[in-house]
């Protein structure tokens, strides 16, 4: 079994470029997203409307699954993702209405 050296073969060294870049465009495209949700939380708080907005994560989380399906990724991985996510996104938002998580 050949052993990984520094040396690794030139298309290995191309897929892992292009996993690096894929890295960087996710990284920025969620802090985007997070900018985005860090305005609706503010606006959300100044309506006094709550943190969390269960039957929109029902919608995104099936839109999500929907999309993964079609784009040929687990739509289970993808709903995990989306939970991961929603759950920092709420917890944003109840920092931002001083709203005590374990209240």
């Amino acid at each position: 079994m050949p052993r990984m050296t520094g040396d690794a073969p030139a298309e290995l060294l191309r897929l892992r470029s292009s996993i690096d870049n894929i890295d960087a465009a996710l990284v920025h495209l969620l802090a985007e997203r997070f900018k985005a949700t860090q305005q609706v939380g503010e606006l959300k708080a100044r309506s006094g409307m709550p943190p969390a907005d269960p039957a929109r994560e029902e919608r995104q989380i099936a839109r999500l699954r929907a999309l993964a399906h079609d784009a040929g990724l687990d739509p289970h991985f993808a709903e995990k993702f989306l939970n991961f996510i929603i759950a920092e996104v709420i917890r944003h938002h109840e920092a931002i209405a001083g709203v005590d998580p374990r209240a």
